[in-house]
């Protein structure tokens, strides 16, 4: 089996860097402390760091607002700042993945103040401005992707014209029917890649295929103002082959459709994205037989070679403990969703805290931040217990910019690390299970029947055989696997603390003998001549 490509080894870290680790004591995270705490992410074996936007911004949406693509901005440092991030992640092995967020920029942009300040303006076609309505209303009926903005466009009082925004009026959309809009984003592809970048994350990929007539959405059976077609996949043919040019480079596209038809078209050939996020999968309920179904319908829509990318938590949602919560269940189930995102096939993203199963912070009413609600997912990082490093702990020696959630004494990084049997303790041997195993890396993978309340699959490899399981039911659950009733096996990793002798156990026996407990996971080695048919 030859070697996979590194963004199909093992897991890719993201990096929300205003909430990692503060390294000059403002409240905020930036680059220095990220830069302090490599380690950590080596120790999770992680293939890659990919940082959400650090570049030149009003900070108005977190950073996706930006006002210069090709700088960063100085809350979080400097261009050699990140220039010693890249070169200190791969000393240590670790690619670096930037978010590039082609769709649109911040209205402090020099291209859209000179865009709007006249209509014979040079860039006034850099984004897209059209006349009032009949009515003198907007031209069309899109909607911003956040409630509280509205229509998705916005009147300028001073050209008489309206302009597109897909997200706040202050991110203007720009127009990438012009050509040179295209060759301006093509440059910053290759202005960061020169500066030794392995990949990018391409925020709301599915936007930048609009229909070009603008019709409205009312009375059509298809959006118009996303993932319009032959558009949408033209222009992100045009961006792999930037990408390109560059040896052993990665784009992952956050496509936000809900129809998995539609996003493994953004996988077909090889000419597109490497990898998609799915976002169909990120939604699902607490349900074995909701996940086997997503799963084998990816694998049933998709080419071949197409390599997912499995997460279940990021900045836009709530966190994996608290949303799978039920009667105090949240931490058993993130910690079954650790393994499961490590098991199966596929690239999984992590989101960090995930490997300290967080919960969503509070968020007092004066303290919210984010226009559309999701602070409670980006709260600060617990490093050390706030009762040795005060309310910072360890995060930042001042005030931190939002309040770290109120369990950090007992789930921070250093309580955490001190325990076996903790959720990051779990999540270390994860990733070191991954990296040692050709099977989990880029094996073969077969769904299992096992019951109603329990997802199982096979992974092989050359000389090896993992049967990974996860009980979804609150009540104990018999590991049943029609096929290999006999084979013996040894459990490799269990979520589960209390499972007999340590997480991680020994000894040989049946798949049948095995008793699941409520939200357990398990990673099962095969003996060799077990039959698997």
């Amino acid at each position: 089996m030859s070697s996979p490509p590194w963004w199909q080894r093992g897991a890719i870290y993201q990096v929300y860097p205003r909430s990692f680790a503060d390294g000059d004591g403002d409240g905020v995270g930036d680059l220095r402390g990220l830069r302090a705490h490599l380690d950590h992410l080596a120790d999770l074996r992680v293939t890659a760091v990919w940082l959400s936007p650090v570049f030149t911004s009003p900070m108005l949406d977190a950073g996706y607002d930006v006002a210069d693509f090709c700088d960063v901005d100085p809350v979080f440092g400097t261009l050699e700042d990140l220039d010693g991030l890249i070169t200190d992640c791969h000393a240590r092995g670790i690619r670096v993945v930037l978010d590039w967020v082609p769709n649109h920029s911040s209205d402090q942009h020099p291209w859209f103040l000179a865009s709007r300040s006249s209509r014979d303006d040079l860039r006034r076609d850099w984004y897209v401005w059209r006349d009032s309505a009949p009515d003198g209303g907007p031209p069309n009926d899109w909607r911003s992707e956040f409630a509280a903005a509205g229509p998705a466009w916005s009147h300028d009082e001073h050209t008489g014209q309206w302009y597109l925004h897909s997200y706040t009026p202050q991110q203007p959309d720009l127009n990438w029917d012009n050509p040179a809009v295209e060759a301006a984003m093509h440059d910053v592809v290759r202005f960061w890649l020169d500066r030794g970048v392995d990949g990018l994350r391409i925020d709301a990929l599915q936007r930048l295929g609009k229909d070009p007539l603008l019709r409205s959405n009312a009375g059509s059976d298809r959006r118009h103002d996303q993932d319009w077609e032959p558009v949408a996949h033209e222009r992100l043919r045009g961006i792999r082959r930037v990408v390109d040019e560059y040896p052993d480079r990665m784009i992952v596209g956050e496509v936000y459709l809900l129809d998995q038809r539609r996003v493994v078209d953004y996988l077909s050939g090889d000419d597109q994205l490497h990898m998609a996020h799915n976002f169909v999968f990120l939604h699902l309920p607490w349900d074995a037989a909701a996940f086997r179904h997503v799963i084998a319908e990816f694998e049933a829509l998709a080419e071949p070679d197409a390599w997912p990318a499995w997460f279940l938590g990021n900045h836009d949602h709530s966190r994996i403990a608290t949303r799978y919560d039920d009667g105090g269940s949240g931490q058993a189930r993130a910690r079954a969703v650790a393994l499961m995102l490590t098991a199966l096939r596929g690239t999984p993203f992590l989101y960090q805290g995930d490997e300290l199963g967080l919960p969503d912070a509070e968020i007092p009413p004066d303290r919210v931040v984010d226009v559309d609600g999701r602070d409670p997912g980006r709260a600060p990082l617990p490093w050390r217990p706030p009762s040795l490093a005060g309310p910072g702990a360890g995060f930042t020696t001042g005030e931190p910019w939002l309040p770290l959630a109120r369990e950090a004494e007992q789930l921070c990084v250093e309580s955490q690390a001190a325990d076996p049997c903790s959720t990051l303790s779990l999540v270390r041997r994860l990733g070191g299970l991954r990296a040692e195993s050709a099977a989990l890396r880029a094996g073969d993978q077969h769904l299992l029947d096992a019951g109603p309340d329990v997802l199982a699959w096979l992974r092989t490899g050359p000389g090896e055989r993992l049967l990974a399981a996860v009980n979804f039911a609150t009540d104990p659950r018999p590991l049943l696997v029609p096929g290999i009733p006999g084979a013996r096996c040894a459990v490799l990793v269990s979520t589960d603390p209390g499972r007999t002798g340590s997480p991680v156990q020994g000894g040989t026996g049946s798949p049948a003998e095995l008793v699941l407990h409520p939200g357990e996971a398990v990673v099962l080695a095969l003996v060799p001549d077990a039959p698997t048919t």
